[in-house]
């Protein structure tokens, strides 16, 4: 029987949103968003790493052949790639226009140094989490880093899951899923001397890896704990998920100190995961109540994928335009969330959907995972 995991769908949700509030916060002035927690919620980037190994491993721990594994890549692919296209090719086309319009009207940062061909094709062929000569930023859309993160793990994973299995060394999976963690922080280390939860556009790839195979660790032990720990009482799993956010809220609002050590939240998020994927406490029961937050849940990709394109036209028109100060986004950060979720809500219908290829072989209850 397949297990949905809605709450684990929710905080991707919840935690997107999170990352909104955190690039939201570069341009305002106000301390509902100015806080140590929203100033480092990036690092929600890492639990999406981490809950996106666990619930790829509970679906294809099982490729043997070369077949299976390109029909894998292939789907995590169309699932991903066509969004990430479509809001690459808008950010070059508002380029283009700002171009345009200088001979007409004064255009403020006309343009940006980090928004050139190299980077163009580094975007366009999903390599923009590795270091590359010449690139020293974030560029495009700047979230687009960790989605090259993300199919550059799936394919580590693809290759890993192929190997164990075809080698029938399934016994020892998880001391060889133990050991890519292992390299993959080692290597960060190598070239940057920091295991630190810091990089992007240069070595992102590796942090990527580091936290997606700690995901298809949590979920191993999920798997082969759940028998012994799913009868325990409901009032010890609502004391454990309180735990978990605590610390979980408590080493993000340390991040300035913490973020070097950054095996610490690979830890806390396999944890908290682990927790909540058996949605017996009582804060998953409150969780799964409100319908807002499985849409969210649900829109998720779209939230992360378009929010920075969102954020730079919101900007333009209240503050520049309308020249509210940035104090102002004390409140007008609910209204750019709103139009943030509501342009997602299309984006995940017209765009994800269209083109998801598990989607249209499982009809729309499937879990949209990304």
């Amino acid at each position: 029987m397949k297990e949905r995991f809605e709450v684990l769908d929710i905080f991707r949700g919840l935690f997107s949103s999170l990352v909104v509030f955190f690039h939201m916060s570069t341009f305002s002035d106000t301390p509902v968003l100015q806080n140590n927690f929203i100033l480092n919620a990036d690092l929600f980037v890492d639990f999406f790493f981490v809950l996106s190994g666990f619930v790829i491993a509970y679906s294809y721990q099982h490729m043997s052949t070369g077949e299976e594994l390109t029909r894998f890549y292939k789907k995590r692919f169309w699932r991903l790639y066509p969004l990430h296209l479509i809001v690459l090719l808008i950010f070059v086309a508002i380029q283009a226009t700002k171009h345009f319009a200088s001979g007409y009207v004064q255009v403020n940062n006309l343009d940006n140094p980090s928004n050139n061909v190299t980077t163009f094709l580094s975007n366009l062929f999903l390599i923009n989490s590795v270091k590359l000569p010449g690139v020293a930023d974030v560029s495009w859309n700047i979230a687009s880093w960790s989605i090259s993160a993300e199919m550059i793990a799936y394919l580590v994973f693809g290759l890993s899951v192929t190997f164990i299995n075809s080698n029938k060394l399934t016994a020892n999976r998880n001391i060889i899923y133990s050991l890519v963690v292992v390299a993959a922080f080692g290597l960060l280390y190598y070239f940057t001397d920091s295991f630190g939860l810091l990089f992007t556009f240069n070595y992102g790839f590796l942090r990527g890896i580091a936290g997606f195979f700690v995901g298809v660790l949590c979920f191993n032990a999920y798997n082969y704990f759940k028998v012994w720990l799913r009868p325990m009482q409901n009032s010890l799993f609502s004391f454990l998920e309180i735990i978990a956010l605590v610390i979980t809220f408590a080493l993000v609002i340390q991040g300035e100190t913490y973020k070097q050590y950054g095996f610490l939240y690979e830890a806390m998020f396999f944890i908290t995961i682990f927790i909540f994927a058996f949605e017996k406490g009582w804060l998953s029961g409150l969780l799964k109540k409100p319908k807002l937050l499985h849409s969210m849940g649900r829109y998720s990709y779209s939230i992360y994928m378009i929010h920075t394109l969102i954020l730079s036209l919101f900007n333009i028109a209240f503050i520049r335009v309308l020249k509210l100060p940035p104090s102002s986004y004390s409140y007008l950060f609910i209204v750019n969330y709103v139009v943030i979720y509501f342009a997602s809500s299309w984006t995940f219908k017209h765009i994800e959907m269209r083109f998801n290829l598990s989607s249209k072989r499982e009809g729309k209850k499937g879990w949209w995972i990304w």
